[in-house]
Parts: structure tokens; C-alpha cells; sequence
């Protein structure tokens, strides 16, 4: 039975969520046994002597040893992300905190939104950008903080900001802000191993001793290892981020009880949200360009801002103007101008 109401879709995506990230750490014993099975081929770590069954069976018997210790390597990455994910976050985009007396506004619609729902108001960032973009970043209660751009501030009108605003929070509120951190760590940790064995295998040039006649094999299996775990933990990053900004969009409804504002939001949007920031960060964004189609949307970390909106008039009741072209003008899918909403 599929789910029905946000709550059961909230239920449902924490269960796939916890699940998705589950997989991490078996991905991560997958690439370690790969790079293990390269690092025998080229001489690096011995071998048997005899067939390519054994030379694989004495690497998987190394997990037993090298497991824990590369656990424990990632353990300490993951304390000194979780905590100063925050500052990195802010050198890697120019965010800075403002309070009320700067931004009276902007902070006055996000406290309101938090006390809606008894929440304390997560700290408000901004980034000085004319990118249309925002974020939500934080592990638990007191470090949750919602970042924005100039250019979405300067763009959007007060419901259209409101509806972004409660997009961001819904992340707070059904924790997929600290969901999707993990995981940009858990992902983090895999790419870098991934990263130093590929480029071992780059500049090792004579490598070890290459008297092993498994070699070639050795070194196709484990590089087949380490791409297929890569990749799977790329997919399952992009997995967790899509399936959460329907949930996010239909949130930000509920909370501020106006799906126009959130439409109109994603049409301005659209088109105008490229930001800098590495990819870990970007899957935390409301949109991330470019959204492509066929194997591009596989690696793609948002489903596109079309499908958004029709889920939105679908199951929200809202309307669609159509693409915003700029100057509060929007066109609607009869190519009639009309005043943008708000």
C-alpha cells in the first residue's frame, strides 16, 4: 500500500532513509576489500602462490584487521565533521549569521514558522550571492541553521520567501537535514578512498613486485569493487536527497497553507539556483542545477522543479503560472502574461 499523508510519507522515507544508510558501511567494507585485491596485484601485499580463489580468500581474511582500523579512521572524520560541519560550511559558501536587528524581515518569518510548530528558530545565514538558492544545514536541536541568498531575499515576495523558508524548516522538522549530513559524510570518507586508489594506481607506475600470476585479475576485480561501490554510494546519496524534496515542497504547504507561494517560489527559481559548493553540500540545496534525464538524472540530486509543481497542484491544489521570465512577469502554459503571484 502506498503511502498516504505526509506523516505516512515522512514514516516512510526515515524507514528508506535508515535503510539507504545502512549501506554505507557495507559499501565501504566492499571498497576496502577491492582496494586490498589491487594492492596484491601490483605487488604491493603478497599472495598465495597458487590459484585466484586463494589470493581473493587471504584478502578477505585481511578485513578482519583492516576493517576496525579503517572504522576507526572514519569514526574521527566523522567527529570532527559533525563537529565543525558548520564553519566548513560557511568558508565553503561565504554564509554569515544574521540576527534580527539585520534582517527583521527575514527573521521575523522564520521565527513565526518555528513557533508554529513549537520549534526554537534555527540560526539564519546568508550568503551574498545573486543565485536563487537556500539550505538547511545542523545535526541536533541548537546547531540547526537555515541559510538563504541575497538574490532569493531580493527576488521573492514575502509568501513566496515564507513558503522557501517552510520548504527548510520541514527538513529540520523531519530530520532530513541530519540524515542528509551523515550521509554527505559516510559519502565523503568513500569518495576520498575511492580517489587514493585510483590515483595509486596513476602515478605508481612500476608499483610493488610483479611476480604474482594473478595479477591482472586481481587488480580488475578490486578496481570492479571499488567503481561498483563508489557509484552505489553516489546513487544512494542522490536517492536520499530526491526523495525528500517532494516531502519538503508538500511541508512547506502545510505549514504555511498557501501552495501558490511555494509554485511561484520554485518557477523563479528555476533556472537561477547554480551556487558553489562541493557536491556533499549541494544535495542539501532547494534546487541543484542541472537536472537532466535518463542516466544524468540517476546522479541528478533533485527531481526536476516540473515534476515538483505538478506534485504540487496534484496533491496541494495549487496552480501553475508557468516559467517566470523576470520582472515579476510569468507566462502560463497558455503563453498568457499575467502578474506574477504575490
Amino acid at each position: 500500500m502506498g503511502a498516504v499523508g505526509l506523516q505516512t510519507h515522512i514514516w516512510a522515507n526515515n524507514t528508506r532513509s535508515i535503510l539507504l544508510l545502512a549501506a554505507f558501511p557495507v559499501l565501504m567494507i566492499g571498497i576496502l576489500y577491492g582496494v586490498q585485491l589491487i594492492l596484491m596485484g601490483m605487488g604491493f601485499l603478497p599472495g598465495t602462490g597458487r590459484g585466484l580463489g586463494d589470493d581473493m580468500a587471504l584478502a578477505a581474511s585481511w578485513l578482519g584487521g583492516t576493517v576496525p582500523l579503517a572504522f576507526g579512521i572514519a569514526a574521527v572524520w566523522f567527529a570532527i565533521s559533525y563537529f565543525g560541519s558548520q564553519a566548513m560550511i560557511d568558508v565553503m559558501t561565504g554564509a554569515r549569521k544574521v540576527e534580527r536587528r539585520s534582517e527583521p524581515d527575514l527573521y521575523n518569518l522564520l521565527e513565526n514558522l518555528a513557533i508554529s510548530r513549537g520549534l526554537r528558530t534555527p540560526a539564519l545565514r546568508v550568503i551574498e550571492s545573486d543565485s536563487l538558492n537556500a539550505f538547511a544545514t545542523g545535526l541536533h536541536e541548537g546547531q540547526y541553521s537555515i541559510t538563504v541568498t541575497r538574490g532569493l531575499v531580493n527576488t521573492l515576495t514575502r509568501d513566496e520567501l515564507e513558503a522557501v523558508l517552510g520548504h527548510e524548516l520541514t527538513h529540520v522538522i523531519n530530520k532530513d537535514v541530519r540524515t542528509m549530513v551523515i550521509a554527505s559524510i559516510f559519502a565523503g570518507i568513500i569518495s576520498v578512498i575511492a580517489e587514493l586508489v585510483f590515483r595509486g594506481l596513476i602515478y605508481s607506475r612500476g608499483g610493488g613486485r610483479r611476480d604474482n600470476k594473478n595479477a591482472m585479475p586481481l587488480i580488475l576485480i578490486g578496481m570492479a569493487f571499488a567503481v561498483i561501490g563508489f557509484v552505489l554510494a553516489i546513487v544512494i546519496r542522490m536517492m536520499l536527497s530526491r526523495s525528500r524534496e517532494y516531502v519538503a515542497d508538500a511541508g512547506a504547504v502545510e505549514l504555511t497553507k498557501n501552495p501558490d507561494a511555494m509554485i511561484s517560489a520554485l518557477r523563479k527559481v528555476e533556472g537561477r539556483s547554480s551556487l558553489k559548493g562541493p557536491d556533499e553540500l549541494q544535495q542539501l540545496f532547494l534546487d541543484n542545477q542541472p537536472n537532466g534525464v535518463g542516466l544524468e538524472g540517476l546522479f541528478a540530486s533533485h527531481p526536476p522543479i516540473q515534476k515538483r509543481i505538478e506534485a504540487l497542484v496534484k496533491f496541494g491544489g495549487g496552480r501553475d503560472p508557468g516559467p517566470w521570465l523576470g520582472e515579476d512577469v510569468l507566462v502560463d502554459d497558455y503563453s498568457t502574461s499575467v502578474p506574477a503571484a504575490g
